[in-house]
């Protein structure tokens, strides 16, 4: 029997190798099919004496990277995850820096979230007046915890920023990019939303990390963004970021004395959580 995992890590195909045994699990959900078959398998702190953690793996965009980032099955995919136990997500993913400051390889936890996404599913509720608090998108908690796991003296973290998350496929004007920097916004990337919405009203607790792979297209005069680069500097730092997240994931408690648990108190009608 497939142990319960009450954490997940929701990224790029690099992570298979984040677990040690792992077993696909196929879940059907109310909302179709998610992006591939779960794995769930024991992350193992690198600490001495170190205990296992069972811990679920969703790639995002499929096995082959099959999905862009519009036609992602958000709903089936956060679906999934809570009916196999998982209440926790961490959620890595790739940005673009919007101000020198953030250059390629800086990771930074977003406190906040802008979204420019069009056409996605982004609630479970299709009928009632229900209308969940979203002023803090991010669990505080989870935060707290990635910024101090994924502590580095030579990198360490940068805690807070804001994430604005455009539709894609295609990466930004040289315009878009200024504009968004105007506003004072620091990453721009494609799939942190509806993902961090649907957590939200599945009383999950989630937070990203989001590596930055390149400076947008509007940042650096005579600089414009393609895949090969986003891809290369991703696979480059994968490894560290694998290992930094073991130590996030051995600090994290059971007991979530943050508001995520309760984020549907009061909703009517209410949803039927898996």
């Amino acid at each position: 029997m497939t142990p319960r995992p009450e954490i997940a890590i929701i990224g790029g195909s690099g992570f298979y190798t984040f677990l040690e045994d792992p077993q696909e699990v196929d879940v059907e959900t109310p909302f179709g099919t998610p992006s591939s078959p779960i794995a769930v398998g024991t992350v193992t702190s690198d600490e001495p004496g170190g205990t296992g953690r069972t811990v679920a793996f969703l790639p995002r965009h499929g096995r082959r990277h099959e999905f862009p980032a519009h036609r992602v099955n958000y709903r089936a995919n956060l679906w999934a995850l809570r009916s196999l136990g998982v209440r926790q997500v961490l959620a890595p993913c790739a940005v673009g820096g919007l101000h020198d400051g953030l250059g390629p390889g800086t990771l930074v936890v977003p406190d906040q979230l802008v979204d420019r996404t069009s056409r996605r599913e982004q609630t479970y509720f299709d009928e009632g007046a229900c209308h969940i608090s979203f002023a803090d998108p991010y669990c505080p908690r989870l935060r707290t915890a990635l910024v101090d796991g994924l502590d580095d003296e030579e990198s360490p973290p940068v805690d807070g920023g804001t994430m604005v998350v455009i539709d894609g496929p295609r990466f930004s004007t040289r315009a878009e990019s200024q504009w968004y920097a105007k506003q004072g916004w620091d990453l721009v990337n494609m799939t942190g939303q509806p993902e961090a919405t649907l957590a939200r009203e599945l009383e999950l607790c989630y937070a990203a990390t989001a590596l930055v792979t390149d400076l947008d297209a509007g940042i650096s005069a005579g600089h414009a963004v393609d895949q090969e680069q986003v891809f290369r500097v991703f696979a480059e730092h994968t490894a560290a970021l694998k290992r930094r997240l073991h130590t996030v994931i051995s600090s994290l408690s059971g007991e979530r004395d943050c508001s995520c648990s309760a984020a549907l108190a009061g909703m009517t009608p209410p949803l039927e959580l898996p």
